[in-house]
C-alpha cells in the first residue's frame, strides 16, 4: 500500500519548480507530477494553489528573527529582521513574489511580529506604531528584492540606457545631473540605503514621543 505523500515534501517539490520556472511554473498539477502522484492526492494538504504557496512563503522565514540577541537596542533589531527578511526572499527564485499577498497566522509570522513590536514597544513606541512600522519594512524589503531579483543583469538594458540617458540631456537637467548615480546597480549599498530612511523615520517618531 502506498504510504500518503507528506506535506513537506509537497512543499520541496513545489520549491524545486520554483528555482526552475519561476512563480508562474509552480502549479498543483506539476507538483503533482513531480512527487509521481496525481494531482487530487495533494487536495488533502492543500485545497489550492494559493493554501501551497502560503506554505511556501512560511517556509521561506522560518529562520528569521529566531535569533535575536538578548538586550539588543530596537535600531539594530529591525535591521537584522529585514536583512534576513532580504536573505531569505533572495535564496529562491521569485521568492519575493511568492511572500507577496500572501496573509500568514502562523508561529513563523508571530515570531516576527512578536520580535519586532517588544523591540519598539520597549523603546518607547505606540503599540500603532511599534505594529505598523516592522511591517512597512517587510513591505520595502518585498518590494526592493522583487526589482532586485527582475533585473536583467545581461546587458539587454543598455538600448533603453541609450534612449534614457538621451531625453534626460535634453529635457530633464536633475535626472541628467544624477545619470551616474542612476547608472550604478549596487543593490546592496541601495538595499541599506532605503532601510536607513526608514529607520531613522521611525527614530525621529520615537523623539517625538518622548
Amino acid at each position: 500500500m502506498r504510504q500518503p505523500i507528506a506535506r513537506d515534501n509537497i512543499v520541496a517539490a513545489a520549491f524545486k519548480l520554483l528555482d526552475e520556472a519561476g512563480m508562474e511554473g509552480v502549479t498543483l498539477r506539476k507538483v503533482a507530477c513531480t512527487l509521481g502522484i496525481r494531482a487530487p492526492s495533494l487536495y488533502w494538504h492543500f485545497k489550492s494553489k494559493q493554501a501551497l504557496v502560503d506554505a511556501m512563503a512560511d517556509a521561506m522565514i522560518v529562520d528569521v528573527a529566531r535569533n535575536i540577541p538578548e538586550g539588543q537596542p530596537w535600531r539594530q533589531t529591525l535591521l537584522q529582521i529585514a536583512r534576513e527578511f532580504r536573505t531569505a526572499f533572495k535564496a529562491r527564485r521569485d521568492g519575493a513574489r511568492v511572500y507577496a499577498g500572501t496573509f500568514l497566522a502562523t508561529e513563523n509570522v508571530l515570531r516576527v511580529g512578536e520580535t519586532s513590536i517588544a523591540a519598539l514597544v520597549g523603546a518607547g513606541a505606540s503599540v500603532r506604531l511599534a505594529a505598523t512600522a516592522p511591517m512597512d519594512l517587510v513591505y520595502y524589503t518585498m518590494g526592493f528584492v522583487i526589482e532586485e531579483q527582475s533585473w536583467p543583469g545581461d546587458g539587454s538594458m543598455e538600448a533603453l540606457g541609450e534612449s534614457f540617458m538621451a531625453l534626460a540631456e535634453a529635457r530633464f537637467p536633475h535626472c541628467w545631473s544624477a545619470r551616474e548615480v542612476w547608472s550604478e546597480v549596487d543593490f546592496d549599498t541601495r538595499f541599506e540605503q532605503g532601510l536607513g530612511l526608514l529607520l531613522d523615520g521611525i527614530d525621529q517618531r520615537l523623539a517625538s514621543a518622548a
